[in-house]
Order: C-alpha cells, then sequence, then structure tokens
C-alpha cells in the first residue's frame, strides 16, 4: 500500500473517526447495515497510516466516542428513567461512561501504531488480529463490557457458518480482513495504474490477488459451513411457554405492588399449566427467595396436577454471609439454582463503593447490592434434559455461555429489559442471543419482563417472539440438541491464539527488516 493515499493528518482525520465509529452501530441492531461496520474498520485501518503510538491512540479515542457514543446511548435511558437523576447529570455520567469504553477501545489500537503499522502485513493481518484482540480483552478487562462486537452483524450472512467454529470474534476477524483486503486491491489498483514514481515499488499485484483469493474461499467456506449440522436434535419437542408479565420498573420493588405482580404471574401462567418448560423472566417474583415460600407452594401443586418445569428469576439472600444473588431456580419439575457470575456495573454492583454509594441516586439502585456467583455452576435440570442458563447481560458473554451449553440440550436467558427503556439496547441484546444460539448449535429461549422474549433456533433464525412492552405468554416448542460444536469445545483461544501469533509474526518481519537496512547500508 501506498501510505501517501489514506494519509489524512491532524483533526480532520480524527472528525473522520468519530463518524466511522458511528456507523458499526449502524451495522447492528436494529439497522442491520453490516456493510457499514467493514467499510468503519477499514476507514479506521487508513486513518492510522503513518501514525506513531500516541497518534494512533488518540483517532482510535475518537472512533471509540463514535461507537459507543451511538451504540451504547441507552445507558443515558437507564440513568435518567431510573436513577432518579436529572437531565444534565445523566447526560455528564453517560458521557463519563462513554470517554471511559472509549479509551478502553483504543489501547489496543497504540500496540498497532507503536508496532505493526509499519509492515504491510501489519495493515492487511496485524490490523483485523489487534481489533479481534480488542474485543476479546472487552470481555474480561475491568470485568468486561462485550458490546457492539462487529461479529454480531453477521448472524444471517453467509459468514454466519463459520460462527460455530471460531465464534462471533472469528467473524469479527473475517470480517475486519474482508475490509482492509477490499481497500488494499483498490490500493494496488491506483499503484499499478499511476505513473508516479512513488507509486511504483508498492505495485503487488499478485499478492493482493492471492489475499482476495483468501477472502473469497473464507466467505465461500462459511456458506457451505451453513449447512453443517454440528449438534443432533432428539426425536420429541418439548413445549414451552415463555412468560412476559411486562411490569413497570418503576413498580417492580415497590412493596405497594407486590400482590399485584404476583397475581399478574398467577394469571398469566394459569392457562399453561401442563406445558412442559415454562419460563419467567429475571427477578420475576419481587421477595426474597427465603420469602417466596406461598408462590413456590402454588407452583408445586399447579404442577402435581398437570406436570410443568418452571424456570424463574429471583433474588436469593445467603443470610450466614449476608450476600445477595441474582439467581435463577428450578421449581416443581426442574431442580436447582443458577446464582449470576457476570453483574452489571453500577445496576448490580457499585465500582469504588465506598465513594460513590450515596453521592446520587442512580449508585442506590435496589439491585446494586448483587454477589457474583461462583464458577463452575451445576446445570438445572429434569429429569429428561440439562439447562444451561444466563441472566441479563451474561448471554453477551461468548465462553461462558458456550462452557454451560456444551453440558447441557437447551440454553435459558431471563433478564429484565426494562431498564432499557424504549432504547435500542434491548434490540442489540436480543442480536447477541441470537449469536449465542448459532455459536453452540442449540436453541435459545428468552424470558424477559418487558421484552423482547422469543426462541432462536440453531442456526441463529428467530423462531418466534413478542412485541416489546406488551404482557402476554409466547407458547411454541424447541427441541433438545446432543453434541458440542467447535467453539463450544474450545471457546474464542483459538482464534485469539491465531491473533497473537498473527502480531507476533509482524513483529519479528519488522525488526528483522530495521535489522538489515542498516547492515544493508
Amino acid at each position: 500500500m501506498n501510505p501517501k493515499i489514506w494519509h489524512t493528518p491532524g483533526w480532520p482525520g480524527d472528525l473522520t473517526a468519530l463518524f466511522a465509529g458511528a456507523l458499526v452501530t449502524l451495522s447492528l441492531a436494529p439497522y442491520s447495515m453490516w456493510v457499514l461496520g467493514m467499510l468503519a474498520t477499514t476507514v479506521l485501518a487508513s486513518l492510522l497510516t503513518g501514525l506513531n503510538g500516541k497518534r494512533g491512540f488518540l483517532r482510535s479515542f475518537f472512533f471509540g466516542i463514535g461507537l459507543y457514543g451511538s451504540g451504547a446511548s441507552w445507558v443515558y435511558v437507564s440513568i435518567y428513567n431510573f436513577g432518579l437523576s436529572s437531565a444534565p447529570l445523566a447526560f455528564a455520567l453517560t458521557s463519563a461512561f462513554v470517554i471511559a469504553l472509549a479509551l478502553v477501545f483504543a489501547l489496543p489500537f497504540y500496540f498497532y501504531s507503536r508496532f505493526l503499522e509499519r509492515s504491510r502485513w501489519g495493515f492487511l493481518l496485524g490490523f483485523p488480529a489487534i481489533w479481534v484482540l480488542g474485543e476479546w480483552s472487552r470481555t474480561w478487562f475491568l470485568t468486561g463490557f462485550p458490546w457492539l462486537f462487529l461479529g454480531y452483524s453477521q448472524h444471517s450472512t453467509w459468514l454466519s457458518g463459520w460462527a460455530p467454529v471460531i465464534g462471533v470474534n472469528g467473524l469479527s476477524f473475517i470480517l475486519v480482513l474482508t475490509g482492509v483486503v477490499l481497500a488494499n486491491t483498490f490500493y494496488q489498483a491506483i499503484n499499478c495504474l499511476s505513473k508516479d514514481e512513488d507509486s511504483a515499488p508498492h505495485c503487488q499485484p499478485r499478492t493482493a490477488l492471492a489475499l482476495l483469493f483468501i477472502t473469497c474461499l473464507c466467505w465461500a467456506g462459511g456458506a457451505t459451513l451453513r449447512d453443517v449440522s454440528w449438534t443432533q436434535a432428539r426425536d420429541e419437542p418439548v413445549s414451552v411457554a415463555v412468560v412476559q408479565p411486562n411490569i413497570p420498573q418503576e413498580m417492580k420493588w415497590n412493596p405497594m405492588y407486590r400482590g399485584y405482580i404476583n397475581q399478574t404471574l398467577r394469571d398469566l401462567a394459569k392457562p399453561h399449566w401442563g406445558t412442559q418448560l415454562m419460563i419467567w423472566p429475571e427477578a420475576a417474583i419481587p421477595v426474597m427467595y427465603q420469602d417466596a415460600d406461598l408462590i413456590f407452594e402454588e407452583i408445586e401443586m399447579q404442577s402435581a396436577i398437570k406436570p410443568t418445569a418452571v424456570l424463574t428469576g429471583i433474588l436469593y439472600e445467603d443470610e450466614a454471609n449476608q450476600q445477595y444473588y441474582n439467581s435463577i431456580v428450578g421449581l416443581a419439575e426442574a431442580e436447582g439454582t443458577y446464582f449470576k457470575q457476570r453483574l452489571v456495573p453500577f445496576g448490580e454492583y457499585v465500582p469504588l463503593e465506598s465513594t460513590l454509594r450515596g453521592i446520587i441516586s442512580f449508585f442506590d439502585l435496589p439491585t446494586s447490592i448483587i454477589s457474583p456467583g461462583p464458577k463452575n455452576q451445576a446445570l438445572i435440570k429434569t429429569d429428561a434434559y440439562d439447562i444451561a442458563t444466563s441472566i441479563c447481560y451474561e448471554v453477551v458473554y461468548p465462553d461462558l455461555v458456550a462452557e454451560y451449553a456444551a453440558k447441557s440440550q437447551v440454553i435459558v436467558t431471563i433478564s429484565n429489559d426494562a431498564w432499557f427503556g424504549d432504547s435500542i439496547g434491548p434490540l442489540q441484546h436480543f442480536e447477541m442471543a441470537r449469536m449465542r444460539a448459532l455459536e453452540n448449535g442449540r436453541y435459545l429461549i428468552r424470558g424477559t419482563n418487558t421484552g423482547i422474549s422469543g426462541i432462536i433456533t440453531p442456526k441463529g433464525e428467530v423462531q418466534s417472539a413478542t412485541a416489546q412492552f406488551k404482557q402476554t405468554v409466547l407458547t411454541d416448542e424447541v427441541y433438545l440438541y446432543d453434541g458440542v460444536t467447535p467453539f463450544g469445545a474450545s471457546g474464542s483461544w483459538p482464534i485469539v491464539t491465531l491473533c497473537i501469533l498473527l502480531c507476533g509474526f509482524i513483529v519479528v518481519i519488522i525488526r528483522r527488516k530495521s535489522t538489515v537496512a542498516p547492515t544493508a547500508q
């Protein structure tokens, strides 16, 4: 590539990066214009041409501001509507959140600009590798915020065939690779057709065509893999009823409405006893587990007449250790308890609690005292099958879901997306759940308080779904699946290892060239 073509110094380049970041949001739900995501990453790679580490970090920071300022705008809704904050304060807190995310986003690109960008292989292979390593790091760095991954835009394209093999991060790699290879092909065409003497040394059509061919093979391979069934369905379906009570968030923890909420759950469930599996949403029962004996007894009585496995969300108090957990419990024909492991910052726990709690109401939400559950928990079981469970935010962690899905026959995730209000948040959340079904080759049942509840097939397709903000019960059937996908067996480590090796390979090439050049002189 000729670095003169796309070298854009100063604020014009930074402003372009800002707008390019927003394009990633448009590639994801609810807009789903996936080509824009590929274009955005290609623009960023081009804008980093010729920049040192500090400038590369700053430009990537602007890209991150565009990405999270548009894609995580629902945070403002949560803080303003349910944190009892004024509009200016909600805006200030949201801005601080976006800035923090943008800083984390930009960190890997400091390494890219500092160590990889000087080689043409840095642009072609190093940039896709760094992009993926950045996504992966955001699943664990500072507890993680794995939102707005580029690969989620591919759940319905040819590349979706790769999801059960290399996961959402692998899809991101192929998509970013496609963008930079197409850009490189364009650059090569300009260099080879130009009469400028500076362009002639950059004319390398064979390399460009070879990479273009490999990229086409990736897409063709994905199309072929879409027809591969990595897991095997059992013969008989399981009937499912997903209860969506649509309880407004401002009523949820008000003791005055406790009776109304419990009666709503009873009324919605009543026609569906005898369904094999019934799902109630996150924290559906508005009391602690230890105080829910009455409604638990009612569930057991109803199931004794018409057998039903019931899964419900409820808060759990560990009185001995003075800790609270966000949990799913199996009742009647199901048994077991799952404690949520990945907590939502500020929503379920407060970082720097001794400093922040009490400053404003947002840091004193009723659910912000939750402790994380232990690792390697047992699955919730019925007599016929095992269930992998996740609560709300956990479904956006690919490896966490894969760990439990591999030992189960169906995935159940419950949530309370009322926190998002009428924003793009629930639509993004639902899209990520689709990817988990696709990665693990299993049906995924999603039960929420206000929607979107739904049934997602092992191919990531929406079999049925509810409307938002509607009190309803979704009834359908799912099939149980045995077997494990390649991603379910190995998680993200193969694609992460590949990206680390690529970065190391490029660093070695650059160092060898830098030592050979002085010798030649």
